[in-house]
């Protein structure tokens, strides 16, 4: 009741008095808004949580320095980088970001402004929804502090020239904020649920204290040396007996690997409290429905090329009277990378093993599934365990992993149409 009650603090809800109108909990998992449908939203406080572009990332980086404006200019160039091109972009952001605050702000909103290095749990406290300036990596940034269910996650694409923003409402909304705004105040939307993984981490050699890696562009070397500094300040955790709830979910996915990508990662897994399996690979992902259009969905899609082959052989063995043509081809690729993806409100993941290694030691009896809980105890040399491509933890030999879902952990956005 208490999540109930600060989230009523926080909206003036419009419409039908209802009960069913009070707030989104009442909605079906299965939300069902559509046009003219009374239970809208106005919301009291938004943080708006906007993202480094990379004209200030290079100009905090060389600033530090001592670089002037035009050495950085002379800079970038010699990298091949254009500073007028850059600093455009940068302006595009800035004038998108500054339309989506106007707007809010002339609806009698308080807003919070926040880069996303200084985005934190009190933020997110304070406000009643966030709102996301950027691409799809500030919507993870932004949903990854969020716990409260019913706290909506809103993401604005600010460079949709640049940015697919897949997370994002749609691009016309970029630019045409107040109308989004008032779709919502008149309930023309709808909720989406989308589910989000948990993380319990037990074993030894544990270090709780996350590297951020959305702010920082780390060399493997820089990337050891973050986390050994944040060992120091976790060592009374070194071992951990229970399994200790991560205060993180992973909206994407979670990828469980060797920091040096050439090397093979070598760990122990269970799938769905199955039988351990002595694995070696490129390393494992582990995705939700709204992560399995993103890496899950390029690890395992096949290419038409690929098809044509196996269709080939199929044919030439006559295995089945097979016509492989063009249209065949393109049927049967997009079926197999069709049922690659699932609906983010569903509860269930998918695990992938990248490349398995396959002797008489090791074995992958699964490459790939559906599951609703995988538990992975490292034997890495140095390994990490990285949420939504934002959070690194580190992952070497004995720590222990459990990988599930809850529906308490549903992050709550909303759907506009076209």
């Amino acid at each position: 009741m208490g999540s109930c009650r600060a989230l009523l603090r926080g909206w003036r809800w419009l419409g039908s008095p209802g009960p069913a109108a009070l707030h989104p909990r009442r909605v079906s998992s299965r939300p069902s808004h559509g046009p003219g449908h009374p239970r809208g939203f106005r919301p009291d406080r938004v943080a708006v949580v906007t993202k480094t572009t990379r004209y200030e990332f290079e100009q905090q980086r060389y600033r530090y320095a001592g670089l002037s404006e035009d050495e950085l200019r002379e800079l970038l160039a010699l990298k091949g980088s254009s500073y007028n091109g850059l600093l455009q972009r940068h302006n595009i952001h800035s004038e998108n970001v500054a339309h989506v605050v106007e707007s809010l702000r002339s609806e009698g909103i308080d807003v919070r402004v926040v880069k996303r290095r200084d985005y934190d749990e009190k933020t997110v406290r304070w406000a009643d929804a966030i709102i996301s300036a950027g691409g799809d990596g500030t919507m993870l940034l932004a949903a990854s502090k969020v716990l409260d269910k019913f706290k909506p996650v809103i993401g604005v694409n600010t460079d949709p020239e640049r940015s697919e923003g897949h997370l994002c409402l749609p691009v016309r909304y970029t630019h045409s904020f107040p109308e989004a705004l008032h779709k919502l105040y008149r309930g023309e939307f709808r909720w989406q649920w989308r589910q989000r993984i948990r993380l319990f981490l037990e074993g030894t050699g544990i270090n709780l204290t996350p590297v951020d890696l959305h702010e920082q562009q780390l060399s493997l070397e820089q990337h050891s040396k973050a986390h050994s500094a944040g060992g120091q300040q976790e060592q009374t955790s070194a071992t951990i007996s229970g399994p200790h709830l991560l205060p993180i979910r992973a909206l994407n996915e979670v990828f469980i690997g060797e920091s040096l990508s050439s090397r093979a990662s070598y760990y122990e897994i269970s799938v769905d409290d199955g039988p351990w399996e002595k694995q070696k690979s490129s390393g494992l992902n582990v995705c939700t429905g709204t992560g399995s259009k993103a890496w899950s969905y390029n690890i395992n899609k096949m290419a038409p090329q690929s098809t044509e082959e196996i269709l080939n052989i199929v044919k030439c063995r006559k295995i089945a009277n097979l016509t492989v043509d063009g249209d065949v081809i393109e049927r049967v690729t997009n079926e197999y990378n069709d049922s690659l993806i699932f609906s983010p409100e569903e509860q269930r993941m998918f695990f992938s093993v990248r490349e398995p290694i396959a002797n008489r030691v090791f074995s992958s009896s699964r490459q790939r599934g559906f599951t609703s809980k995988v538990c992975v105890r490292s034997r890495c040399w140095d390994a990490c365990m990285v949420v939504d491509g934002g959070t690194s933890f580190e992952f070497n030999d004995g720590a222990i992993v459990t990988i599930s879902m809850d529906g308490e952990d549903a992050l709550c956005t909303v759907l506009l149409d076209e």
